[in-house]
């Protein structure tokens, strides 16, 4: 029979490999949309997009708490009904600058977007995660959806990225989404990309309302970070 301590070790790998596979599923289906809609596998800046979200995936999944990928994976009581609701219209929405840039690289919409351009919204991208790492390694209540965790002593988290704004998982989605389609060279695949952005101001707005109003100590939080997503701007 294992010893207590080997079972458990085992129990966190296995718990790690399935946040590892749970979190890799929406890379494949971002991976179907990019290549299906672009006819062709021969892109290497979608190829990159892929890689970075694999490689961020993976990373803060070995990084993070057991009991944030448990979280993150399985669908938790208390969510907000409008929450739940937007979520669904943003995980549509937010295939659509992948379809579009996809239909872009294969019928030329936008022309050629200079390499040094392409580069730079990488460089954004990859900023982005790193923010979006950032909160979700130092937020033990890191949830998929809004709801108040009493069930684990949910309070308001000051530290880290929390610093400088109240929200920074979703200003570094909000650059990742905004860097994408000048990443994959499509103009067109903007559009869709702000309506996403937008969603994300909104649902910052609903979240912060919620918090307000629920959760102890995010008052006196607020107070000090004045910033719901954009550092002296909102």
């Amino acid at each position: 029979m294992n010893p207590p301590e080997n079972s458990s070790k085992d129990a966190g790998r296995i718990l790690r490999a399935k946040g590892i596979l749970s979190g890799t599923i929406p890379v494949i289906i971002m991976g179907a949309v990019l290549f299906v809609s672009a006819g062709t596998l021969a892109w290497p800046m979608a190829w990159v997009i892929l890689g970075v979200l694999f490689a961020a995936t993976t990373l803060v999944t070995l990084l993070c708490s057991p009991g944030l990928i448990v979280e993150r994976m399985n669908k938790q009581t208390g969510a907000k009904d409008w929450d739940a609701r937007l979520v669904r219209v943003m995980n549509l929405i937010g295939l659509l600058p992948l379809l579009v840039a996809g239909l872009d690289m294969r019928f030329g919409w936008s022309g050629q977007i200079p390499l040094p351009v392409q580069v730079a919204a990488l460089g954004v991208f990859i900023s982005g995660y790193i923010v979006f790492s950032w909160a979700m390694l130092t937020n033990p209540f890191f949830s998929l959806v809004v709801r108040i965790q009493d069930e684990k002593g949910h309070h308001a988290v000051t530290t880290g990225p929390y610093r400088f704004v109240r929200h920074p998982g979703y200003l570094g989605f909000f650059l990742i989404v905004l860097a994408q389609p000048l990443m994959l060279g499509s103009l067109w695949a903007l559009v869709p990309a702000g309506i996403t952005a937008a969603l994300f101001i909104v649902r910052t707005g609903r979240e912060d309302e919620t918090l307000l109003a629920e959760l102890v100590g995010y008052r006196e939080y607020a107070e000090e970070v004045g910033y719901r997503l954009i550092p002296g701007i909102w």
